[in-house]
């Protein structure tokens, strides 16, 4: 029973060996990936046991609720600055905002460090009247100190009835002592356009951000301006914008070039990669044109910025923008939720990333005095492009 008597035994002992020594082989060649996949599966089971011990053993009684909502938003800040989590609440809040009307102080804030950062006052706003500037760190909201604090945590914060009043503590750059401002909230109303005639020939262009009517009232503004037959230039104003929607970035690039790459973007996945280009036709007839630009300028902003410089078709003048070269999704969740994620990174016609480097000036001119207003006479950048379009 034993023996081998035929070379055609031989032959099937030796295919089974082989077949065995492969499958061992095999099972061995994938230890990384159910390593990983029981790496993962562990850590959710120790995520479980932390959060029943903390229930059980910490020293006050926590709302398990809020401690997941923070756990998620954890993990999608580890990622980057941008993406975090919105509760249903802060998620039908965002799209009021959007939209055009919403309820609070009037700034865009987001985390650099674990430290919530002013990115933009909003015109005309209780924070922009008080004198909340872009780049300013929030240290402390009312007597609660913020480090720490998600963006969210944060964000819900400085949240409350309108009337109420909240007082922010902030860190300023070239400031030694803290700065304390007293805000009343109020009913923010976006104005995302406001145009002007200046100096009887030129068209003023102020843009605080670029929501789902941007496209629509600058271009009717530009429509306006035209019929003037003394207008000979123009001036964009995205000073303390901080940005929006990507769609009208390409759009309102669009009004002032006659063809050209505006922005592309690229993903994770190749396939995903994208180019916007200009379509024929400057709504201006290339006048002569100025952007003027500041450390509150982001996102959207950066985009058209850099699209006009890269095309010589503007001069920038002013501050160095903001930086923030990201494209963020909001992808709705079953809860009524959403998370805001980042999908990909935007690249200006130069094929130039302006992430955490921004877009810089052609002209460089900072703000002269702490006093200094947008379209006032303490507006010293506003008064040096005038100047220079009338030579």
């Amino acid at each position: 029973m034993g023996r081998i008597n035929s070379k055609r035994e031989i032959n099937n002992i030796m295919k089974k060996k082989f077949f065995i020594t492969i499958f061992l082989l095999n099972l061995f060649s994938f230890p990384l990936v159910s390593s990983s996949e029981n790496n993962i599966y562990e850590k959710i089971d120790l995520f479980g046991e932390v959060l029943e011990k903390i229930n059980k053993e910490y020293v006050d009684e926590i709302n398990q609720s809020e401690s997941m909502d923070s756990a998620i938003n954890g993990l999608l800040q580890s990622l980057d600055p941008y993406s975090a989590y919105m509760s249903p609440e802060i998620f039908n809040e965002m799209q009021t905002e959007t939209s055009g009307k919403f309820g609070g102080l009037g700034i865009e804030v987001g985390m650099e460090s674990g430290v919530v950062k002013v990115i933009s006052p909003i015109d005309d706003t209780p924070a922009s009247k008080a004198g909340i500037k872009a780049g300013d760190y929030i240290v402390k909201i009312n007597e609660t100190q913020v480090q720490g604090k998600s963006l969210s945590e944060a964000v819900d914060l400085m949240r409350g009835p309108v009337g109420s009043a909240i007082e922010l503590t902030v860190r300023r750059r070239g400031e030694r002592k803290a700065l304390t401002f007293k805000i009343v909230r109020e009913i923010i109303q976006i104005q995302s356009v406001k145009a002007d005639l200046l100096e009887k020939n030129i068209g003023y262009l102020r843009l605080t951000s670029f929501n789902e009517n941007s496209d629509t009232q600058i271009k009717k503004q530009i429509k306006e301006l035209e019929e003037n037959k003394n207008v000979k230039a123009y001036i964009l104003d995205l000073r303390n914008n901080p940005g929006g929607l990507l769609s009208q970035a390409i759009k309102i690039a669009d009004f002032f070039l006659d063809n050209g790459e505006i922005v592309s973007t690229k993903s994770r996945k190749a396939s995903e990669n994208r180019k916007w280009f200009a379509k024929k036709g400057d709504l201006t007839d290339g006048k002569s044109l100025i952007v003027l630009i500041n450390y509150g300028s982001a996102s959207a902003s950066e985009i058209v910025a850099g699209a006009l410089k890269d095309h010589k078709r503007a001069i920038l003048l002013g501050e160095n923008s903001y930086g923030k070269g990201s494209v963020q999704s909001i992808i709705p969740l079953k809860n009524d939720g959403a998370i805001r994620l980042t999908i990909a990174k935007y690249y200006l016609p130069s094929g130039k990333s302006i992430s955490e480097v921004g877009v810089s000036p052609d002209i460089e001119i900072e703000e002269e005095t702490e006093e200094f207003r947008i379209k006032t006479e303490t507006d010293n950048q506003l008064n040096y492009a005038i100047k220079l379009l009338n030579g």
